[in-house]
């Protein structure tokens, strides 16, 4: 049995030996909005090392997987959870050893507005008007953050001021606009946002959001895009992922 962090230089030592392509190619990938601005940084630095070029869009994962099974021309998936990557597999639609935990995220509480040194405090107290989330039945940040509220004993409260976004992008949105004082969002989402107040929102509030990553059949045989699932695994994209605030699995 290998050991993961072997895993890991042994994934990086195996892409460093292989030279760009005199003819590069190029990846169809479909990104959980979450990992929006890593997957860009990686995106370049993907082509930077192999030529390749990674083709991202981005969306809600349940979204992604209903084109998926439709026949959407996506080579490889970056979901926000680990369901419908294994859902792909089980249904024939994605290449079974590929699917990996590339990024475990983490749900934060933001506001322009109020203070959230005690978040969970502010949400008991409930005096806001509008709070949003990610849609749960397509964004699995939605999901956590009904989680969070549940184990907080606020949901059935807070729920009739709830805004859902189809994303969680959207969801950043509203906050940022003032359309909701505030909102569950991401961790990644903040990275380089100064402006507000924020509350880690305690993991034993939520299930792990575990985000797999899986190649899907249609890039099975697609040199690109076993290069970008081999690049994903390596330190160099490893250390953009753990920039954002994400953890990464052992």
């Amino acid at each position: 049995m290998i050991l993961p962090k072997l895993k890991h230089l042994v994934a990086a030592a195996l892409l460093a030996a292989i030279p760009a392509p005199a003819l590069a190619g190029q990846t169809n990938v479909a990104v959980a909005a979450n990992f929006t601005e890593p997957a860009k940084e990686i995106a370049a630095l993907f082509k930077q090392k192999t030529g390749h070029e990674a083709v991202l869009s981005f969306g809600a994962s349940g979204p992604f997987y209903a084109q998926i099974q439709q026949d959407a021309p996506f080579q490889v998936f970056l979901s926000a959870d680990e369901k419908r990557p294994k859902d792909a597999v089980e249904a024939g639609l994605a290449v079974a050893d590929s699917r990996f935990t590339y990024a475990i995220g983490k749900l934060v509480l933001w506001s322009k507005s109020l203070d959230l040194a005690k978040g969970g405090d502010v949400l008991k107290a409930n005096g806001f008007s509008k709070l949003s989330i990610a849609n749960p039945t397509a964004a699995p940040y939605g999901v956590a953050a009904i989680e969070a509220m549940k184990a907080l004993g606020t949901y059935e409260a807070i729920e009739p001021k709830i805004v859902q976004g189809a994303t969680i992008a959207q969801a950043f949105q509203f906050v940022e606009t003032g359309n909701a004082e505030l909102g569950f969002v991401a961790l990644s989402q903040l990275v380089n946002v100064t402006a507000g107040s924020r509350w880690m929102v305690p993991q034993e509030l939520y299930k792990p959001i575990q985000q797999e990553a899986v190649l899907l059949k249609k890039g099975a045989n697609d040199e690109a895009s076993k290069a970008f699932i081999a690049f994903l695994r390596g330190p160099e994209a490893r250390a953009v992922i753990e920039k954002y605030g994400y953890g990464l699995a052992r």
